[in-house]
């Protein structure tokens, strides 16, 4: 794959990045406007996540019979209407509907259909050795765009003081610059060759095969961390901030501003250092602290200690991201590729769907945080079930390393 590709997808990214960044903490605000309540959020949150996952498990299936500059366009295509569409509608049903078919993402991380396509695209880059720093590279790129999309967040505050706009005039106008992004980044696929991804291995794509039963070994796994994560997306984590302390939304995109970068910044040591201690190991022990740093913020008696609790966890909490990428690329062989990186990616939909219900539901109930502390809780249960599970199963970088 030619430079032009890889830096095309890592603009697409970007740009991807930064409208999540902004609407995952506006999704809360808009939704509380149209005088929906925090169990609605969540169910909007929870349907965003569910059609993301049918979505990217349909990809999983079916991606090896269509090409990827196509599905990348037409997932383009389908962000620019997701977008358009919760400018225009208010009501709470027809929401939940463009929720669930659409792209909208309440999570500071990428769950959408974009992310096993353009996994199976980058991982024919490079060669094996050089993998983990081209995922780095990818997540980073995101995670500064989606911290920079936090920042833009108090962007209708600004509107609204300066164009004389209501605030629901000015949330609105966000979504459709949402809607906008979506086109452009159609345009940057639609610019890709017609053949890539297709030929780096030399194999066309497949559905898995051989690698069934440890690709569904790490679903499964995946599933656990996941379904925790969904209880602390973004949009909630920021719900529980405007309720618990009564934040503004430019404190609050202040807030994830310096999150996003201290996460963006963790990804370039994520690769150093599992070069050094190995993919899982990297994996499980950077995670591991920072599940215990999320069980302790609502226990925090000021804004102040929680805010710090919450950034020391993201300098640790995304670590794997990059590195699981590219252990599930490693461990399987080229041509299933895409369908691993579907099937792995599709619990971090599907399995955090209920989460973000049962999050608005106890944050209506009670201001305490209960969604942090059950988080951190399952997501401890996963790191020890996964370091038992695959500590002995290395992929050829490691393996070449030990001989």
């Amino acid at each position: 794959m030619n430079s032009s590709v890889h830096s095309h997808l890592l603009w697409a990214r970007g740009l991807r990045a930064f409208a999540d960044g902004y609407v995952s903490l506006l999704l809360p605000l808009y939704l509380l406007a149209l005088g929906m309540g925090p169990f609605q959020v969540g169910i909007l949150a929870t349907g965003t996540l569910f059609g993301s996952g049918v979505l990217t498990l349909l990809v999983g299936l079916y991606a090896h019979r269509l090409k990827y500059r196509v599905l990348l366009s037409m997932a383009g295509l389908l962000m620019a209407g997701t977008g358009f569409g919760f400018a225009a509608v208010t009501d709470f049903w027809p929401l939940l509907m463009i929720a669930i078919v659409g792209t909208l993402n309440p999570s500071s991380g990428d769950v959408s259909v974009f992310l096993p396509l353009e996994h199976a695209v980058l991982s024919g880059a490079v060669d094996e050795h050089r993998r983990t720093a081209l995922f780095a590279r990818y997540s980073l790129i995101g995670a500064l765009a989606g911290a920079l999309g936090a920042l833009f967040a108090g962007a209708p505050d600004v509107m609204a003081a300066t164009a004389n706009l209501d605030t629901k005039t000015a949330l609105q106008a966000m979504f459709v610059l949402y809607g906008v992004l979506g086109l452009v980044s159609a345009l940057i696929y639609a610019t890709l060759p017609m053949e890539v991804g297709a030929n780096e291995q030399n194999v066309p794509p497949a559905p898995l095969h051989k690698s069934k039963r440890v690709v569904y070994t790490l679903a499964a796994l995946f599933s656990l961390d996941a379904f925790g994560g969904g209880f602390v997306v973004q949009s909630m984590v920021a719900l529980w901030l405007f309720e618990k302390f009564q934040l503004s939304i430019s404190v609050a995109g202040a807030i994830f501003f310096w999150t996003g970068i201290l996460s963006a910044f963790s990804y370039l040591a994520a690769s150093r250092i599992a070069n050094r201690f190995g993919l899982v190991n990297t994996m499980v022990f950077t995670h591991l602290p920072s599940s215990v740093f999320l069980i302790l913020v609502p226990l925090m008696p000021t804004l102040s200690w929680a805010v710090l609790l919450l950034l020391a966890r993201s300098a640790l909490s995304q670590m794997d991201v990059p590195t699981r990428s590219s252990y599930v690329m490693a461990i399987v062989p080229p041509e299933e590729r895409a369908a691993a990186a579907s099937i792995t990616a599709v619990p971090r939909s599907l399995a955090s769907a209920a989460s973000p219900l049962l999050a608005g539901y106890l944050l209506g109930a009670s201001t305490f945080g209960w969604p942090l502390v059950i988080a951190g809780g399952l997501k401890i249960i996963y790191d020890l079930l996964l370091l038992g599970t695959f500590r002995n199963i290395r992929p050829p970088e490691e393996s070449d390393r030990k001989r």
